[in-house]
């Protein structure tokens, strides 16, 4: 029997789970799994109930067409999740559009709770105690009211119009237009389980807290009082023509608010309020600029923001997300840590952070129930996310999980070398089990560039290219996250500089080792991979290939099409950008580049993939046209390569390419491609 990773049609066909979320009582937990469609063609999401107490096995919850996401608890141990499923019981419900059901404790059928127009985005927040429940929505600003709003959107539809009009920055994220629709906060009023229970199909208020909010609420983040009383949310503001953020608390009966924490320079974000209700936990960063880094500094302050005191000053490491635990005399946090992903216990009386997980791997979807039962996603580059329970001394035990892991084909080895300034730079090294012979290489650089290579990723899996034969780096170098800030700053306002070096001087380090084929290597990155992939290509020969997925080409034309230019500017200082630039280094690539991009991709645009399209054309074609680069070209991916067939094509031709040019083999690249070489 083969491996899922020797065939890729086995690889996108495993299910995957994408999050967790534990139950009051601690006794399940919900996942999101991930599956492929009957067609191959796209991903279907359902709820699967996973025990984390005594014996079981998991259960799938829904099962829906359209699947299911968001999953969250009621205090009564209800489920709440967003779903496009057609309402069975509004048969003028919105077709397509996600909206709020309830799937109660006892089981039995899910029910829709809103029937917004433009649908749900997402649960924003459930009170822990009094189950207040707030939803995101978008909602067009020009009308009154819910109904008018279903209204206008309708004309708009039957006109078939799709012009939006701005007036400031942004105009899109990621891959997605932002308009003419606004974030809101919605508060859904009534007693949702009792309803339920008592059979009422009469859909529950709907209270808007966020009138004429603007684009404040992009991507804001929320927490709320176990009372629902208050509800703290990150809102964003421009500050000199740049965006910053504050916290806000919103008086969920009245819709009031009060900026409690807003600071000139600085940015307010991820608020996390304490189980009593009394404090609330939130990241503080200065404005970014030029002249470095700014830290991720974790505080706690009174729930009307009075009293902040910094945590973990001394703590060199950035939160990627936190809770407070059970006793609310910690916060119990993730962050990027060596190379890993690791569980910290944050006192709050000043005392210093303890690490408590110490394995290598990367957590999670942490969530802790009432009783103090910790659960978590666990993933490292050989194991795919699988849900495991949390100790409070760090033990963990792997539970059931709906998505079994699968058997490596590749040992994870750590890595490292020390730089010519003296730095620590490691990474890890993949190899096929069992080689006899030297493998070649394959040096794989991340993206961000704030970034670590610690946890799985279904984009980016190098135990597919390991089944290929390759050994396959992943190095942190200069910019990477989990070595602290100074780490961080060798390469700030110079991406060319640290940052390619110390690729160069761990892949010297890897080579060098008597299992590694020097004679044969490659390299490929994706965004800022991409970007240091293009970088790689104009300084050095010393690799046969080399792919450049998203990748930045000319800086000065990225920073201004890019969908937050006024970040980018602040990372480079104007000679920085033209220091740092692929683009002017065209003329010294002598090793066959594999270009990919999607049309899609707003963070780096289209313009990119094809101005280094052109300039490849135009300093290396022959006079007959011909080049040993090619373009892979996606009309309707974005930043990511997401649809699954899609995922297959950019595969196997990144095998072809590198087959033929480091391996010498020309196997030919995928037929539904409409060629085959």
């Amino acid at each position: 029997m083969t491996s899922p990773y020797d065939d890729l049609d086995q690889f996108i066909a495993l299910p995957r789970v994408e999050s967790l979320a534990l139950s009051p009582d601690g006794s399940w937990a919900a996942a999101t799994v991930a599956t492929l469609s009957a067609d191959q063609t796209a991903w279907e999401r359902a709820i699967w109930r996973v025990p984390v107490r005594g014996e079981g096995r998991p259960v799938r919850l829904t099962r829906s067409a359209k699947g299911e996401a968001g999953a969250a608890f009621l205090p009564t141990g209800d489920l709440l999740f967003t779903s496009a499923r057609p309402d069975a019981e509004d048969k003028d419900a919105p077709e397509d559009k996600p909206q709020l059901w309830l799937l109660p404790r006892e089981g039995g059928e899910a029910r829709a709770l809103t029937s917004l127009a433009g649908g749900v985005g997402q649960i924003a927040a459930i009170a822990r105690e009094a189950g207040t429940v707030i939803v995101s929505a978008g909602l067009l600003p020009g009308a009154e009211t819910l109904d008018g709003e279903g209204e206008l959107r309708k004309r708009r539809a039957d006109l078939k119009v799709q012009a939006i009009l701005h007036e400031t920055l942004p105009v899109r994220l990621w891959d997605h237009d932002l308009g003419p629709a606004e974030p809101h906060l919605l508060a859904v009023d009534g007693d949702l389980a009792a309803a339920v229970a008592a059979g009422e199909h009469a859909r529950p208020a709907l209270r808007d807290l966020t009138p004429r909010p603007g684009r404040s609420l992009d991507s804001a983040e929320q927490s709320i009082t176990p009372d629902g009383r208050t509800l703290v949310s990150s809102v964003r503001r421009v500050e000199d023509r740049a965006f910053t953020s504050d916290l806000v608390a919103i008086d969920v009966a009245t819709g009031e608010r009060a900026t409690i924490l807003s600071e000139p320079g600085f940015e307010y974000e991820s608020p996390v309020v304490s189980r009593d209700g009394t404090r609330v936990a939130y990241i503080r960063s200065a404005r970014t600029t030029p002249q470095g880094p700014s830290d991720s500094e974790l505080w706690v302050a009174a729930i009307d923001g009075s009293d902040p005191v910094r945590l973990a000053a001394e703590w060199d490491r950035w939160p990627s997300s936190f809770r407070f635990a059970a006793d609310d005399a910690a916060l119990i946090a993730t962050a990027d840590h060596d190379g890993r992903g690791p569980v910290f216990r944050i006192p709050l009386d000043g005392s210093a952070p303890a690490q408590l997980t110490h394995d290598d791997y990367a957590y999670s979807s942490l969530d802790i129930a009432d009783d103090g039962t910790m659960t978590a996603l666990r993933s490292n580059w050989i194991e795919p996310p699988h849900p495991v329970r949390i100790g409070p001394d760090g033990s963990v035990v792997p539970l059931p999980t709906p998505a079994p892991v699968p058997a490596p084909n590749a040992t994870m080895e750590e890595v490292e070398t020390t730089a010519e300034d003296g730095a620590r730079v490691r990474g890890w090294l993949l190899r096929p089990a069992g080689a006899t012979s030297p493998s070649p290489l394959l040096l794989w650089i991340h993206g961000g560039p704030l970034n670590s290579w610690n946890a799985w990723s279904w984009r980016w899996t190098p135990q597919l290219m390991v089944a290929k034969g390759y050994a396959v780096l992943l190095p942190d170098p200069a910019l990477s996250t989990g070595y602290g800030l100074d780490f961080i700053a060798r390469g700030w306002n110079a991406w060319g500089g640290k940052p390619y070096t110390d690729l160069m001087s761990i892949t010297d380090a890897v080579v060098a080792r008597d299992d590694i084929d020097d004679a044969r290597t490659a390299a490929m990155g994706g965004s800022f991979g991409g970007y240091m992939a293009n970088w790689v290509a104009g300084h050095t020969d010393r690799f046969r290939a080399i792919v450049t997925h998203a990748s930045l080409w000319a800086l000065d034309q990225f920073s201004g099409t890019t969908d937050v230019p006024t970040y980018w500017r602040s990372t480079f200082t104007p000679e920085g950008l033209v220091e740092n630039s692929p683009h002017r280094h065209v003329e010294n690539i002598r090793t066959p580049l594999l270009v990919i991009h999607g049309d899609k991709d707003y963070r780096v645009p289209i313009g990119e993939g094809l101005r280094l399209w052109s300039d490849l054309y135009a300093h290396h074609a022959t006079p007959e046209g011909e080049m040993p680069h090619r373009f892979l070209y996606f009309p309707n991916e974005n930043h990511w390569v997401l649809t699954p067939q899609h995922a297959k094509v950019w595969y196997e031709t990144i095998f072809a390419f590198l087959a033929e040019h480091v391996l010498g083999d020309r196997r030919g690249y995928p037929e539904v491609l409409g060629q085959n070489g």
